[in-house]
């Protein structure tokens, strides 16, 4: 969330950010309301000191008249500021409620607009070529080499479930291994995250756990839900933590189920693998010193296209545009891969993003950092990134790397794991 001082102080500017990013926010009801709670606060104080200077008076009463008298005043003051109180918890839960609602700052280089406003800054090695023969879906592909069971994921939990196979599950531990080394080798700690996580963690990086708008998976009766991604459990592990500055910046690299709603997802966009309800990702998240957080989202970005380059996918990278900016997001590069069998003739679709939320989570998970011989505390960055999830990496493999006999050649990076160069064909 935004500082509220910063707000109270910049509140055309905070409006003006609220509809770039086509977030409806009445910024001027928060200043109001925020200014009157402030001001019922100091009178609160103002009446909970004269009570207590009433109580500690009645010893020195000299009569039992005296003493009821002031009994009686202390009374009236307790109910005066029991008022008050009321009065300024409700004008808190309001304005509690849209401070809540406004997104983090932009960056001034994030395009202004809708998503077709976003803008590709960089393509990768491997540029879009055509494949020369009919071209396969992954839906199609995995058919005709056993390697994913859609109607049995229905038939056991429903639509947007399903069963990897035979080689589709080696493909799966060989993307999980070689993002990992990788990674490892650029000194992310590894950890394999909580598949739930608390209610109050999940407001704290920026999603909404329950309600008509959400995309969470919630366990009735207990406070707990099933995360849509380990960046809700990373982000977390620090919470209410305060690091050494000279540790900064810690990055993590956390393997976790993904389970999401996706409602109101349909369509040929959806098919297969693109958009389902539970799948494998490997996250990025690092926590950083405010001056280290713009490097590090260029960082996250570059080691997502090195993942790519490696597996030979050609793909591009969007800055996204102000409008199709999540609410913790000051900045965002999404990575979108070249699928062939999308569409009528093969289109992008995103496989990773990158983010840096500034201190918008850090504020509302209490995650601070302290420097050498300093007294105070400072909110630390924090970044998030997708390394690799693995449902859609699999679509742009199998779709990129199908071949005119129908067998799909392995990218060269993740032979060691699969024990084959090809699926299908001579490698079945």
């Amino acid at each position: 969330m935004l500082d509220r001082r910063f707000i109270l102080e910049n509140p055309e500017l905070v409006q003006q950010n609220c509809d770039r990013r086509g977030v409806k926010v009445d910024v001027a009801r928060f200043v109001e309301l925020e200014t009157e709670r402030r001001a019922l606060q100091s009178e609160i104080e103002e009446l909970s000191r004269q009570a207590n200077l009433v109580s500690k008076s009645i010893g020195q009463a000299k009569s039992d008249a005296e003493r009821n008298e002031r009994k009686e005043e202390g009374r009236r003051l307790r109910e005066a500021k029991d008022a008050k109180q009321n009065d300024a918890e409700r004008l808190a839960a309001e304005a509690g409620a849209i401070h809540n609602s406004m997104p983090n700052l932009t960056h001034l280089e994030s395009p202004v607009g809708g998503e077709d406003a976003s803008q590709q800054i960089r393509t990768g090695q491997v540029d879009v070529r055509p494949l020369g023969f009919p071209v396969l879906d992954h839906v199609a592909l995995a058919e005709q080499h056993d390697l994913i069971d859609f109607d049995g994921g229905a038939r056991i939990a429903g639509h947007g479930f399903y069963f990897l196979k035979n080689d589709a599950v080696l493909l799966e531990l060989a993307l999980q291994q070689y993002v990992l080394q990788l990674l490892m080798r650029e000194g992310f700690t590894p950890l394999v995250t909580p598949d739930l996580a608390r209610g109050d963690v999940l407001k704290g990086i920026g999603f909404i756990p329950r309600g008509p708008e959400t995309q969470i998976y919630s366990i009735e009766n207990h406070d707990l839900n099933l995360v849509a991604t380990a960046e809700i459990t990373l982000g977390g592990l620090y919470a209410g933590q305060t690091a050494d500055a000279d540790d900064l910046p810690i990055k993590l690299c956390g393997i976790s189920h993904c389970f999401r709603t996706e409602a109101g997802a349909a369509g040929r966009a959806s098919r297969g693998l693109y958009r389902v309800h539970q799948f494998t990702k490997v996250e990025m998240f690092a926590f950083t010193k405010p001056d280290q957080s713009e490097d590090m989202l260029n960082y996250f970005c570059d080691l997502e296209c090195e993942i790519f380059d490696g597996l030979g996918i050609p793909y591009r990278v969007l800055d996204i545009a102000t409008g199709d900016l999540g609410g913790p997001a000051y900045r965002k590069f999404d990575l979108e891969a070249w699928m062939p069998g999308r569409g009528a003739g093969g289109e992008y679709g995103e496989v990773t993003s990158a983010s840096n939320c500034t201190d918008y989570q850090a504020r509302r998970l209490d995650i601070r950092y302290k420097n050498k011989n300093e007294k105070g505390t400072h909110l630390v960055h924090t970044l998030n990134g997708t390394a690799v999830a693995i449902s859609r990496a699999l679509i742009a493999i199998l779709e990129n790397c199908q071949q005119p006999d129908g067998s799909v050649l392995v990218p060269e990076v993740l032979r060691p794991w699969v024990g084959k160069e090809r699926i299908g064909g001579n490698g079945a």
